[in-house]
């Protein structure tokens, strides 16, 4: 496949995650994060290790539950802690820093180049996701930001170790390892901090399914897929694109407004993503063979 199809492939996942809000919102009941996180990681990596029948060897049993905390458990946990101390747009805007994480972690772990046109492109970023969804009245909250902030860290570092680390496996069973390890690992917490769910609905199913199946199994399977295919600060950007998703549902679904702002957001989130890809494509210039 081209470098622009698997681009496209990977976009897939970030953008079916700007779905995550309107399902959650309108499809769940209200109150349960961790068991919402949990009945969204574990069945679907019970699922798919059902379809695989392998499970890691070795060293991957302690790779895969470093990965599955990184990218499932200690995110989604902080994630929801963000969510519920902020408002929505500044626990996104917060969150936005991770492109610019993985680009540090990468130099450290991966031995990337820093390239300056990719922290133009983060900061860029950054900027067009604030104009989306921030607003002036905005409250602060210092545990918020600084679960946002350990959030961003906990999925830059996922990403950055989800490349260093490759298992000899298809991206199906790296998904499913990690993702059953992430729900195992929720499990305890959500049974001894939240209350047992309510009756579900058809309609509470009807998003769990959702979340569990496309929005974790399908779209981490594309993720690490890209991951595995492409450089992590290639891929990380590629993540603006989920709250630019939310927004347009939000309008188009429940008739939210959509403000000049958010458009030139838009139009800045989708010029930051377009030049962190070009930033990838410069190659540093050879350097001259010294002469007697």
């Amino acid at each position: 496949m081209s470098r622009n199809t698997d681009l496209l492939l990977t976009a897939i996942a970030p953008a079916i995650w700007g779905s995550t809000y309107i399902v959650t919102t309108e499809f769940l009941p209200a109150g349960y994060p961790l068991t919402v996180a949990l009945l969204r990681a574990l069945p679907a990596g019970l699922l798919l290790l059902l379809l695989v029948r392998q499970l890691p060897q070795g060293i991957w049993w302690a790779r895969v539950l470093v990965l599955g905390a990184l990218n499932f458990s200690v995110f989604w946990w902080l994630l929801f802690v963000a969510a519920y101390r902020l408002p929505g747009g500044v626990a996104a805007t917060v969150g936005a820093i991770q492109p610019l994480i993985v680009i540090l972690l990468a130099r450290a772990l991966l031995g990337s180049p820093i390239r300056p046109l990719a922290i133009v492109a983060a900061l860029a970023g950054m900027a067009g996701v604030a104009l989306l969804i921030l607003t002036p009245n905005a409250a602060l909250d210092p545990i918020g930001i600084a679960a946002g902030l350990a959030g961003a860290v906990s999925m830059a570092a996922g990403t950055v170790l989800s490349r260093r680390w490759q298992p000899p496996v298809s991206p199906l069973t790296f998904t499913a390892w990690q993702l059953t390890a992430g729900g195992l690992l929720l499990l305890p917490v959500a049974l001894l901090q939240e209350p047992s769910l309510p009756s579900l609905t058809m309609s509470n199913l009807l998003g769990l399914a959702w979340l569990g199946l496309i929005g974790a199994a399908l779209t981490y399977i594309l993720w690490f897929r890209g991951i595995a295919k492409l450089e992590p600060s290639v891929v990380s950007p590629l993540g603006f694109l989920s709250p630019m998703t939310a927004v347009i549902l939000g309008w188009s679904v429940l008739g939210q407004s959509l403000s000049a702002a958010q458009i030139l957001g838009m139009v800045v989130v989708l010029g930051s993503v377009w030049l962190s890809q070009r930033s990838q494509q410069a190659k540093p210039a050879p350097a001259k063979l010294a002469t007697a």
